[in-house]
């Protein structure tokens, strides 16, 4: 796995999502998550991690930026990136899958790295394949 060459990922993502998870608050779990969504014009919203003791009120980086851009009027994207202090690329968990799939398009890339920057990439409907959404009521 390496940082993928597909013509859309940026180098500079990563600097901007390492960013990102300098801003988690972790104090139980110690393991810091950080989120990049890029929009169609190419700004960045950032997130992390929110831990709290109460521990169902501790919400996800990835929905963190997602909610940070929806409370701007931000509702398209290009891209996401996730990075977390783990050995391996980590995958966003199965609330953030769903709230992905409610909120940005099923083939929008999600490049989960690494802090060596060893990368895999997927698709929305890839990390959630028969996802149900509020598209899906149309």
């Amino acid at each position: 796995m390496a940082i993928i060459d597909d013509g859309i990922f940026k180098d500079e993502w990563y600097d901007e999502v390492i960013k990102a998870q300098q801003n988690a608050y972790t104090p139980y779990s110690e393991f810091n998550v950080g989120a990049l969504l890029i929009t169609e014009d190419d700004e960045y919203v950032y997130g992390a991690n929110i831990e709290n003791a109460s521990y169902p009120a501790t919400i996800c980086a990835e929905r963190t930026a997602l909610v940070s851009a929806y409370a701007r009027g931000i509702t398209k994207f290009k891209a996401c990136v996730v990075i977390t202090d783990a050995k391996d690329p980590a995958s966003p968990c199965g609330v953030c899958r769903q709230v992905l799939k409610e909120l940005t398009h099923d083939d929008m890339p999600v490049y989960m790295l690494s802090k060596d920057k060893r990368c895999i990439k997927k698709t929305v409907d890839e990390l959630l394949p028969l996802g149900f959404s509020g598209k899906d009521m149309d």
